[in-house]
């Protein structure tokens, strides 16, 4: 059953039991812009004993709230009772909520209109009470109401309205900008996480330039990422970014992103100069240049903090952090040694490596020698020849009355490079390899 399926069975059992039921929200906005929604929401007159009393395959995820979550195989839909909000002292949560009999008043407490619209799925009919309708055919995302009190209630709707906007290709209403300019130091208030989890989906859903450019003119790039706000203005080399500044080409890289990229890869697209501000050095005269020296150095230690303080797994903080640190590596490519050549490949998903590399050049000097001498690395090179099977072990060592320590590992070192440079073929030869190189 798709997601559409449920909700419009959710719909016609709360009919059937005297109830209004509408889809609500994001589904509505995207079906009249002839997109194809991700979930479907529905908002009822019935109250979530109720709901849970006629679908007793169901969670209550938000009864506090008035949403109960049902389920169906694998499929989930939420549904939520219409209600009026009284209160947000947290900046996210109601402190009260009040339940309603009228789809309108549950309509107006909701955060922009473009959200505010809801749909009969058994008629088609489209119930607008908010002017969601004409702000879609405008391009409009505006607040609902006073948008002062709507991001008061829940600060993260500044960013939403920031993705909203790129998104769709929209402007955001003057009144509605005004407001997230002035509020736009308290988007801090906000849990890391839920920052996080906004900015991944501004840089994951195809329109990550013009979303940074909205959170730059916002003040909000200013207060969540306030690293990224200090690219600006700061110039680089000409001959080797002809762009502009690091600003200028961070941005070009992220109009680079592909829709539905891996998050790493663009965390690290937007993390990898990160250390170019701090290490900036101007030219001194005739004959030098700008230079940034250590800045991959500095700028994966900045990713990582960057990361830890939003939160992210531990496991995507590594890759992020590795994605900046190895990014300047590829202009060495063609003078790396064919054992230092396998072992870079061999960084756990390369594949981001290599597109960050691609990007990293496209929006700067525009040659791709090495990403092109990589690919076809790759393409000549079989796996067995990347991964070889080891061919002397830690226990071979032990064997030969060796101790774990320092010489321990450059010998096992040793071995794997000799391997890799194709000079070790066999165990018996790998053996007598680490046996000549043990001896004192």
């Amino acid at each position: 059953m798709t997601p559409r399926e449920l909700a419009s069975q959710i719909c016609a059992t709360l009919h059937h039991h005297g109830h209004r039921a509408y889809f609500v929200g994001g589904c509505v906005r995207d079906v009249e812009l002839g997109r194809e929604p991700a979930d479907y929401d529905v908002c009822t007159d019935a109250r979530p004993e109720r709901v849970q009393e006629l679908f007793p395959r169901s969670l209550a995820v938000g009864a506090k709230f008035g949403v109960i979550l049902v389920v169906e195989d694998v499929t989930q839909v939420e549904v939520a009772t219409f209600r009026s909000d009284i209160g947000y002292s947290d900046g996210r949560h109601p402190d009260q909520v009040v339940y309603s009999d009228s789809p309108e008043e549950d309509v107006r407490r909701r955060d922009f209109t473009i959200n505010g619209l809801l749909m009969d799925p058994a008629s088609g009919e489209i119930l607008d009470f908010v002017g969601g309708r004409a702000d879609l055919r405008a391009g409009i995302v505006r607040a609902i109401g006073n948008p002062r009190m709507r991001f008061a209630e829940d600060k993260l709707r500044m960013m939403r309205a920031v993705r909203f906007a790129a998104r769709f290709g929209f402007r955001i209403e003057p009144e509605t900008l005004n407001a997230a300019k002035t509020l736009a130091p308290q988007i801090t208030q906000v849990s890391p996480e839920r920052i996080r989890d906004e900015l991944t989906k501004l840089l994951t859903e195809g329109a990550a330039r013009r979303g940074f450019e909205l959170l730059d003119e916002t003040g909000l790039l200013a207060a969540v990422l306030p690293d990224i706000a200090r690219m600006k203005g700061v110039e680089q080399p000409p001959q080797f970014h002809p762009e502009g500044d690091v600003w200028i080409h961070t941005r070009m890289m992220l109009e680079k992103l592909l829709p539905n990229c891996s998050p790493t890869l663009a965390w690290g697209v937007l993390l990898h100069d990160v250390g170019k501000p701090p290490t900036f050095t101007p030219a001194a005269g005739p004959g030098t240049r700008i230079r940034f020296d250590g800045h991959v150095e500095i700028g994966a230690r900045m990713a990582e903090h960057i990361c830890r303080s939003l939160r992210f797994p531990n496991d995507e903080i590594e890759q992020i952090e590795k994605l900046v640190a190895n990014h300047l590596r590829f202009k060495d490519v063609q003078q790396m040694r064919i054992a230092t050549l396998k072992r870079f490949v061999r960084l756990p998903r390369f594949e981001e490596h290599l597109e960050l590399h691609r990007l990293d050049c496209l929006a700067s000097h525009g040659s791709l020698e090495a990403y092109t001498f990589v690919q076809q690395f790759l393409v000549e090179t079989p796996p067995e020849k990347v991964y070889p099977p080891k061919l002397v072990t830690g226990d071979d060592l032990k064997g030969m009355g060796l101790a774990p320590g320092p010489r321990f590992k450059e010998i096992l070192l040793a071995v794997e490079e000799a391997q890799l440079e194709g000079r070790l073929h066999d165990r018996e030869s790998a053996l007598q390899f680490a046996r000549s190189i043990s001896r004192p």
